[in-house]
C-alpha cells in the first residue's frame, strides 16, 4: 500500500504544481457601494421581477452591500434540489463586482470568480465553437445573459443551478496546464460538446479534491471524448490514498457508464436490480438498494453506499460520489425484482476489503442445495 501511495503522490506532482487563475475587476467598472440598509431589498425586488421567486425569498435576508453579479438559476431547477439551502444558493451564486458577458468572455478559460460564500469559487468556461462563445459557470450554461444591470447589480439567467461549492473550490490551476490535443474544427458538433465538457469536468474535479479521478479521465480522454455522455463513480482523493488507490484505479472504467447521463433524480427512482454498463465490457453495475429509503436506507449500487449525488454535472458529464471502490459481483441479473428484492434483504457475500473486491452473491432461491448460505452478515458502512 506504501508503494502504491508513494507512486500515485509522484503523479499527482505536476498537477499540484501550477499557478491559480484568478479575475482581475478593472476599477473602472466597478461603481461606488451603495447604501447598505436597502441593497438587499432591492436585489430582491429585482430577482422577483425577472422571475427568479425562489431565490428572490433568500434575498430578502441577505447581507448584500456592494455592487454584485448574480447568476440566477432557474425556479424549476431549485425545485430538484429541495435540500438545498437556498441563503447558501445565494451567496454561491453571487459575485462582488460587476461581470456582463463581454468581461466574462475575455477571461482566461478556468478563471475562478470569488463568491459571497467564504472561500467558495465559481469557474468560468466557455466554448470555441461559434464566432459568440458559450459561457458556463461551474458547467451551467449562462443562457439569458446581461438580463439585467442598473450599474449596482447584474442578473444573468442560468440554465439550471450550481450545486453547493467545495470548500476547495477556489484551489484550481489552470487550465492551460492540462496539455490537451487539439481537435481539427471538422469534427461532429456532438462530438466538439463532450470533449469541451469531459475538459470542464477534469478542471472541476480537480479543484474540488478529485484530482485523481480527473488524471483517470485524462488518461482514459481519447476514449471517452467519443461517447455521448457519461456517468461516473468517484472517489475523493483522501479516500484513494487511504485504500492505496490500486482497487478504484485499476478498475476505472468499472465505474464509468457509458452515454448515459444519470442525474440524481433518475438515479433514486432506479428499481433494484437495475442494471448499469459499464465501460469494463461485460461487467455490469447493479443497484442493490433502491434510492428513497432516506439515511436509515441510502442507496446502494454493488452494496457501496452513493454517498454525494450530482456531485458535478454539466450537460454532458454527470459524477456521483461512493464510499468505497465498487466490488464485481457474481450473480444473475433477471428480470424478476421481487427476486432480486429478496436476495438484497438476505444481503450477499461481499468482501470489498481486498484486490478490486468480489461479491459472490447467490440467493438462497436460485443457489443449488449445497451452496445455500443460510445467514448473512450485513455490510456496516458501504
Amino acid at each position: 500500500m506504501a508503494s502504491t501511495t508513494h507512486y500515485l503522490l509522484l503523479i499527482l506532482i505536476p498537477l499540484f504544481a501550477t499557478t491559480t487563475a484568478t479575475a482581475t475587476f478593472p476599477d473602472s467598472l466597478s461603481p461606488s457601494p451603495m447604501p447598505h440598509d436597502h441593497h438587499h431589498h432591492t436585489v430582491s425586488n429585482i430577482l422577483s421581477s425577472l422571475g427568479f421567486q425562489q431565490l428572490s425569498t433568500a434575498a430578502t435576508t441577505a447581507n448584500l452591500s456592494t455592487p454584485i453579479t448574480v447568476f440566477a438559476p432557474s425556479d424549476s431547477s431549485l425545485i430538484t434540489c429541495p435540500t438545498c439551502s437556498l441563503p447558501l444558493l445565494l451567496q454561491e451564486h453571487s459575485v462582488p463586482g460587476l461581470y456582463p458577458l463581454y468581461f466574462l468572455r475575455s477571461l482566461a478559460f478556468g478563471t475562478k470568480l470569488e463568491t459571497l460564500a467564504p472561500n467558495r469559487c465559481l469557474t468560468v468556461t466557455f466554448s470555441t465553437t461559434s464566432r459568440d462563445p458559450m459561457i458556463f459557470i461551474n458547467g451551467v450554461e449562462v443562457t439569458q445573459p446581461d438580463l439585467f444591470n442598473n450599474g449596482l447589480i447584474l442578473v444573468h439567467g442560468l440554465h439550471g443551478f450550481v450545486s453547493h461549492l467545495s470548500p476547495l473550490s477556489c484551489n484550481v490551476e489552470r487550465m492551460t496546464s492540462l496539455s490537451f490535443d487539439s481537435f481539427p474544427s471538422s469534427v461532429s458538433s456532438q462530438s466538439s460538446i463532450m470533449r469541451f465538457m469531459l475538459k470542464d469536468a477534469i478542471i472541476r474535479l480537480r479543484s474540488s479534491g478529485y484530482s485523481i479521478v480527473a488524471l483517470a479521465l485524462r488518461v482514459k480522454y481519447a476514449e471517452i471524448s467519443e461517447l455521448k455522455t457519461i456517468t461516473v463513480f468517484a472517489l475523493d482523493d483522501v479516500s484513494i490514498f487511504a485504500i492505496g488507490g490500486h482497487a478504484y484505479l485499476s478498475n476505472f472504467r468499472f465505474h464509468v457508464v457509458p452515454n448515459r447521463r444519470i442525474t440524481a433524480g433518475e438515479m433514486v427512482s432506479l428499481p433494484a436490480g437495475t442494471a448499469l454498463p459499464t465501460l469494463d465490457g461485460e461487467q455490469k453495475l447493479v443497484v442493490t438498494t433502491a434510492g428513497g429509503g432516506g439515511v436509515l436506507a441510502p442507496m446502494k449500487i454493488n452494496y457501496v453506499r452513493i454517498v454525494n449525488f450530482d456531485l458535478l454535472h454539466n450537460s454532458r458529464v454527470v459524477v456521483h460520489g461512493v464510499s468505497v471502490p465498487f466490488p464485481h459481483m457474481h450473480h444473475l441479473v433477471t428480470d424478476d425484482q421481487k427476486g432480486f428484492a429478496q436476495m438484497e434483504q438476505s444481503r450477499g457475500n461481499c468482501d470489498v476489503s481486498g484486490s478490486g473486491g468480489v461479491c459472490d452473491v447467490i440467493h438462497d432461491d436460485f443457489a443449488p442445495a449445497g451452496m445455500r448460505m443460510g445467514n448473512i452478515e450485513e455490510h456496516q458502512g458501504l
